[in-house]
């Protein structure tokens, strides 16, 4: 079973479709039909409600970058911490790029 590759959206974007729904939901839609037009599911809808709720477009962005380097630093830890202590893991090489 393959897992489905779902669309790629930006904060920015997140943002924006949050928006119009608000807009949406406060003419009258209800969250089926402001999905529906969004063309997202309802779970994503209240996934990003709950993630990006009140933020501006600038605020997601900069934590879209602090994500980024977060993992970008475990990586470094644990490919640190695999060349001081081989034994305590199960890799023996460390790439990291």
């Amino acid at each position: 079973m393959q897992k489905r590759q779902g669309k790629c959206h930006t904060p920015e974007q997140i943002i924006r479709k949050l928006r119009e729904a608000d807009t949406m939901l406060a003419s009258g839609k209800t969250i089926g039909q402001v999905v529906q037009v969004l063309e997202i599911s309802e779970q994503t809808f209240h996934r990003w409600r709950h993630q990006y709720g009140g933020m501006k477009a600038e605020e997601a962005k900069r934590l879209n970058g602090l994500e980024q380097e977060n993992k970008r630093l475990k990586k470094l830890v644990s490919c640190f911490r695999a060349k001081l202590f081989p034994w305590s893991t199960g890799r023996k090489v460390c790439i990291f790029p």
